[in-house]
């Protein structure tokens, strides 16, 4: 077999990475750096919560047609020129606009439609489309987003046991519920507003971290069988993890700079998205790498401590 074969030794993989350094023994570095993260994002949770959109609050929803193309940065502007802010969404050819912002009332909506008309350009007053999104739209979106969430992790519980064993699973989802406190606890932090397309992001990122996750478990299950006697499962679980790094990294950047580029051209209606995107990304290639494997390790190595049941007995027996 060649080096980069799955029969190579510990040592040819740490020689084949030049900034090769032992992952698994360092385990409680990835542990704290993690928590150092989430700990604020949690405490931040409690305290000031999470600054929820119209999606989750309500509020009211124009669908405005100019006359002609326009852009999301006028738009936006004359809406902060009166007190407001909210979302904006152009489509055909820039002439139309859906703007949501908070609940209006008779006077600030006509303050707005007056401001729209004056700086963005004249729009036609008879296809001038209102609606109004009720707090109780926002409570059903959030409750079904959690179900979604328990659901998949469920069912991932499910193959992870079926494909590899139950303790795979339990360190699978554990890194994912990681990367979901951590993106949650930041946007927290910084008051990053979540609209409908948060959920859309969260399910995105569970479903990215663990197919990274799997193919690192992948090569622990194929390596585990041919450790030899006195080799040590930290030593294995670390080649297995540097034998996919390439593949992890590589994967990461390609994936980021899409969604970097998304970020800054894609314009305001897809920021938040991009921006949750960037962060679980980022965040779920890291537990894939330096949270999800070591949960493992520690598991494992708790359970091998254990005495086997009816040891004593055993031993008294044969006393």
């Amino acid at each position: 077999m060649t080096k980069t074969g799955h029969s190579a030794t510990y040592e040819e993989v740490q020689k084949l990475h030049p900034l090769y350094f032992n992952i698994v023994r360092r385990r409680f570095w990835w542990f704290a750096i993690s928590l150092l993260i989430i700990i604020p994002g949690i405490i931040s949770l409690f305290l000031q919560g999470l600054n929820l959109g119209i999606d989750y609050t309500g509020g009211t929803m124009l669908d405005i047609t100019f006359n002609k193309a326009v852009t999301q940065t006028a738009i936006s502007d004359t809406m902060k020129s009166v007190g407001l802010e909210g979302p904006v969404q152009l489509s055909n050819g820039d002439t139309a606009a859906l703007i949501r912002t908070e609940a209006l009332e008779e006077d600030k909506r006509s303050e707005l439609l007056n401001a729209l008309e004056t700086k963005v350009g004249a729009f036609d007053k008879a296809s001038l489309k209102e609606d109004k999104v009720g707090p109780a739209m926002g409570q059903e979106l959030t409750r079904n987003a959690i179900y979604a969430l328990i659901i998949a992790m469920g069912m991932m519980i499910i193959y992870i046991t079926i494909r590899f064993q139950f303790v795979f699973a339990i360190s699978a989802i554990l890194a994912l519920l990681h990367d979901v406190f951590v993106v949650v606890g930041v946007f927290s932090l910084f008051r990053w507003e979540i609209d409908a397309t948060f959920v859309a992001a969260i399910l995105t990122i569970v479903g990215y971290s663990i197919n990274d996750t799997v193919i690192i478990f992948d090569r622990i299950r194929e390596n585990e069988p041919k450790m030899r006697r006195g080799d040590s499962y930290e030593d294995m679980v670390d080649k297995s993890v540097w034998q996919t790094m390439r593949r992890s990294v590589n994967t990461v950047i390609t994936v980021l700079i899409s969604l970097f580029a998304v970020f800054i051209l894609g314009g305001e209606s897809t920021r938040m998205f991009s921006l949750a995107m960037l962060i679980g990304v980022f965040c779920g290639a890291y537990s894939s790498i330096f949270i999800a494997s070591q949960i493992l390790v520690e598991i494992k190595r708790h359970m091998k401590k254990k005495p086997r049941s009816g040891g004593k007995v055993a031993q008294a027996t044969t006393k």
